[in-house]
């Protein structure tokens, strides 16, 4: 579990195709302080670590987490939010994060408001119900508050603090980004559904 609050941001430094999965050699400020084992949010992806060399770890994504996700595109040089597991009894700054990402979204603006940035982001529509204005979404990995949502589109505001601190200020119109839904939202939408099916 995630809060959504990023850490740190790596870079990409190695990529190694293994059959139908992908394992990457990323080089970051916490990679150190990182175990075997641990759980790390990646993008918004909770990957397994598996090795530590220096200041890089690696970790590996299976087939089904490459199909669900855009780090099928991720490339060497390329830079990634990262973000540890949250400790039982820390604050809760963002919001509850699984690191299971439900859709790839994409980047239609970013427009700059003299000292912010809002991004439009498209999604598929099915997901709609998940998304209420003020409410929380998770992009690549970062926890952001829901603007003006329709049936295809969403807006996040971005303090200069987020843009600095993860990568958010190197995407562009046109790049694919990892979204995670609220999950209170998926539980309301799943009871509706069967308190619907037993009437």
């Amino acid at each position: 579990m995630f809060t959504g609050i990023i850490e740190a941001v790596g870079e990409i430094k190695e990529i190694k195709e293994e059959g139908l999965n992908k394992s990457f050699k990323i080089n970051s400020p916490i990679s150190s302080e990182l175990k075997i084992d641990q759980s790390v949010s990646h993008d918004g992806v909770c990957l397994t670590v598996t090795e530590i060399q220096d200041n890089c770890h690696w970790v590996t994504a299976v087939s089904e987490t490459l199909n669900r996700t855009q780090l099928s595109q991720w490339k060497i040089g390329g830079h990634i939010n990262l973000e540890r597991a949250m400790v039982l009894g820390q604050r809760l700054d963002g919001h509850m994060v699984q690191g299971h990402v439900d859709a790839v979204g994409k980047i239609e603006a970013i427009d700059s408001k003299e000292g912010s940035w809002e991004i439009m982001i498209s999604f598929p529509p099915e997901y709609a119900k998940l998304l209420v204005d003020k409410g929380s979404v998770c992009v690549n990995g970062i926890s952001l508050t829901v603007i003006t949502p329709t049936l295809t589109t969403f807006k996040v505001a971005i303090i200069p603090y987020t843009w600095e601190h993860t990568q958010l200020s190197a995407i562009n119109p046109g790049d694919y980004v990892n979204l995670e839904f609220d999950i209170l939202g998926k539980y309301l939408q799943r009871f509706s559904a069967v308190m619907q099916q037993s009437v």
